[in-house]
């Protein structure tokens, strides 16, 4: 009984010791017994997979004579955004945010400051927060010009165009939206510098956080982990690329900047990927620096990127009178959002 007892201690000990051990050993750079050529070959592959999944979806808007379900003016618009919506909100709280955790609370960070506060919150509280701030004052902005446009139009100065601006809306309607031959600002024109804003912070959300993905399998020498990462960064990318798009289409912008703005969304996963072959060498996912800032800008990208698929996306569409009136269109929507989220989740097992 007591050479039992003895054999039990000795084993918690040794499991013990190799805890430790191990907890030691997370901070060095893993030795990966891999082939070189075939590991290339697999990011080469992830490039082209990536490339073309992300240019598919963010065009797919863009495409609503081919695919009439995509035109805005259909309910099925709808249920497409809504999906789209769910995967960005997923992305944000299942696959983003936990790696800004992980980050910046790694044992190879030292305790202070790292471990006496917690940064991951506070940087994505403050990235949200900052996001408010930028839609607001662009749209307080846009408010002001197409007010002080207004006033130049008929005259007086602002006050007295904000008094009267149930009169112009009568006169505005009257003459099917002219005065003086020319157009005043609607509501339309309104929701449309919207979208534009929502467009622009979405895609800088996106894009912080594509290049910190790409930039990690570019840098992987394990195969192992490169397999299923092909496949979830490629759903990942054209999902999210759909809800970018079905944005960008919305707000109503040139051709050129609707071409730069998929152009930027569709080869920042590939550049990071590239940066990180070039760089596999050299970049230890584990060093301070690294996790540091991959910490900070997977924070920041989490806090914009929820708060872009909760304010801008979803609420607009769920308080839409025409949802609203639409009971199926509000049951679809809720399955799709559902659906979306869920299976961005599941994605978060092999990303």
């Amino acid at each position: 009984m007591e050479f039992q007892k003895q054999v039990f201690v000795a084993f918690l000990l040794s499991a013990l010791i190799i805890t430790v051990a191990s907890a030691d050993c997370t901070c060095e750079l893993e030795e990966v017994n891999s082939n070189n050529s075939t590991v290339l070959k697999y990011k080469l592959f992830a490039l082209a997979s990536i490339l073309i999944a992300g240019g598919v979806g963010v065009s797919l808007p863009f495409v609503g004579n081919i695919f009439p379900a995509l035109r805005p003016e259909n309910d099925s618009f709808f249920l497409v955004k809504a999906f789209a919506s769910g995967v960005i909100l997923a992305t944000g709280f299942i696959h983003i945010l936990p790696d800004a955790f992980e980050n910046l609370t790694s044992p190879c960070l030292k305790e202070h400051p790292w471990g006496d506060f917690p940064f991951t919150g506070f940087v994505a509280m403050v990235a949200t927060i900052v996001t408010l701030l930028i839609e607001t004052s662009a749209a307080a902005y846009q408010l002001k010009v197409q007010t002080e446009a207004a006033a130049k139009l008929v005259g007086g100065d602002d006050q007295d165009v904000e008094k009267n601006r149930g009169n112009m809306d009568v006169r505005m309607h009257a003459n099917h939206g002219h005065v003086h031959g020319l157009v005043l600002p609607s509501i339309n024109d309104s929701e449309v510098h919207r979208y534009r804003i929502v467009s622009q912070v979405l895609e800088l959300g996106i894009i912080v956080h594509s290049v910190i993905i790409g930039l990690s399998l570019g840098a992987s020498k394990n195969p192992e982990t490169i397999k299923p990462l092909i496949v979830a960064l490629s759903f990942h990318q054209f999902f999210e690329g759909l809800g970018l798009g079905g944005c960008i289409f919305q707000a109503r912008i040139k051709s050129f900047a609707i071409t730069l703005m998929g152009a930027f969304f569709t080869l920042t996963t590939p550049s990071g990927i590239v940066i990180g072959i070039l760089v596999s060498n050299r970049y230890k996912e584990n060093s301070t620096t690294a996790l540091i800032v991959e910490g900070v800008l997977n924070a920041a990208s989490s806090g914009i990127l929820i708060y872009m698929a909760l304010v801008d996306l979803l609420s607009p569409d769920f308080k839409n009178p025409r949802m609203q009136k639409s009971k199926m269109l509000l049951l679809g929507s809720n399955v799709f959002l559902l659906l979306g989220a869920g299976l961005m989740s599941l994605l978060a097992k092999w990303a």
